[in-house]
């Protein structure tokens, strides 16, 4: 028995499909300017012998279209990190556009969660942006980097624009990339860590979404919870797996 989940973010759309024990297909695309067109012709590729359970921004209208189910990103990526990481008790996913911390039971139902979608602040779009203003190829490579910055140099703002404005700024004076770089991962260690705590951070904590693939944010978000964080092989693919373990529940139980 297949099932299929669809994560419709707002920088990318991830499905997986798996039998429960594993993943037997799965797919990371870029949203591009036709999101809901680009995950409809992903769902119609699987053909009709596989339901899909869709997640993300863009659910709603998978849900009329081609999706059997839906369920809501906290549930979704719960279930996903629970299957990677069996015992997590916290989830902190960053993606393009927002952060969000779940904080899971010892059975890996949620109990609580807080979600920052209201600004790019702290979110992938923020590290792109950062990166392109001084001149790296990519976040990855921006983190790499930042992970031999030196202490000391700190950034005030946490807004995109006035960010990036102050980075510029600092470059301008002769501040040393690396440091600046390793500055800005730690404000977006400290806006994450703030979530967390309003939620009470209990280990273990998996981290999920584009950004865990920063090895920056990885090291400064341990050494900010004291403790390790559990990254998936493709974190990018969390929530489908998530909407994927939904809908297989859902047809054991119609069965």
């Amino acid at each position: 028995m297949l099932s299929a989940g669809i994560d419709i973010g707002s920088r990318t759309i991830a499905l997986v499909v798996t039998d429960g024990k594993e993943i037997v297909q799965s797919a990371v695309v870029d949203t591009g300017f036709d999101p809901a067109g680009k995950a409809a012709e992903m769902a119609a590729g699987l053909g009709q012998a596989v339901s899909v359970t869709a997640t993300g921004y863009g659910r709603h209208s998978a849900k009329s279209e081609y999706a059997g189910h839906i369920i809501t990103e906290i549930k979704a990526h719960a279930l996903g990190a629970g299957y990677f990481f069996p015992g997590v008790r916290t989830v902190l996913d960053i993606g393009g556009q927002d952060m969000k911390v779940i904080l899971l039971d010892a059975k890996g139902n949620v109990e609580d969660f807080q979600m920052n979608d209201k600004c790019a602040a702290g979110t992938g779009r923020f590290l792109e942006v950062m990166a392109g203003a001084l001149g790296y190829g990519s976040a990855v490579d921006f983190g790499k980097d930042s992970l031999t910055g030196a202490l000391g140099t700190k950034i005030s703002s946490m807004c995109t624009v006035f960010a990036e404005s102050e980075a510029v700024s600092l470059v301008h004076r002769g501040t040393d990339r690396r440091d600046i770089g390793r500055a800005l991962h730690a404000s977006v260690v400290e806006r994450a860590f703030g979530l967390i705590q309003r939620v009470g951070c209990a280990l273990p904590l998996a981290f999920t979404g584009g950004v865990a693939l920063n090895p920056c944010i990885v090291r400064l978000l341990g050494e900010r919870i004291k403790g390790p964080v559990l990254v998936p092989e493709d974190p990018q693919l969390v929530g489908a797996l998530g909407a994927a373990l939904s809908g297989l529940e859902k047809k054991t139980l119609s069965v």
